[in-house]
């Protein structure tokens, strides 16, 4: 078992930038890859980032990429998000999730454990 925090989310204006921060607790963290999904209103959580729980190599949506960076300290549990350059349609709940699964799932079933989510909210 793992319980997972996020926090860092908030308002921004387009083109500005937040860090979003997962603590894990429970299990050993480097057990886990650790993902990052997001869900606007009225539509399905989807996959944005993942870090692989072994060699920390990512994977991004590519809505995302080279704007968002996704980084993981093992000594702290803690994973980061960070979200440069945003957009009014990155505006979502962004949720953290772990699975203990070798490769690195990009849909939602694949990870066992979830956060509570925190909000992204960015005005145009």
């Amino acid at each position: 078992q793992v319980q997972l925090v996020e926090s860092g989310g908030g308002l921004v204006q387009a083109g500005g930038s937040l860090r979003l921060s997962c603590v894990a607790s429970g299990r050993a963290f480097s057990d886990y890859t650790m993902g990052w999904f997001r869900q606007a209103p009225g539509k399905e959580r989807i996959f944005v980032a993942a870090i692989h729980r072994n060699d920390g190599s990512t994977y991004y949506t590519d809505s995302v990429k080279g704007r968002f960076t996704l980084s993981r300290d093992n000594a702290k549990n803690t994973v980061y998000l960070q979200m440069n350059s945003l957009k009014p349609e990155d505006t979502a709940v962004y949720y953290c999730a772990a699975t203990s699964v070798y490769h690195v799932p990009v849909t939602t079933g694949e990870y066992p454990y979830w956060g509570q989510g925190t909000q992204v909210t960015v005005s145009s």
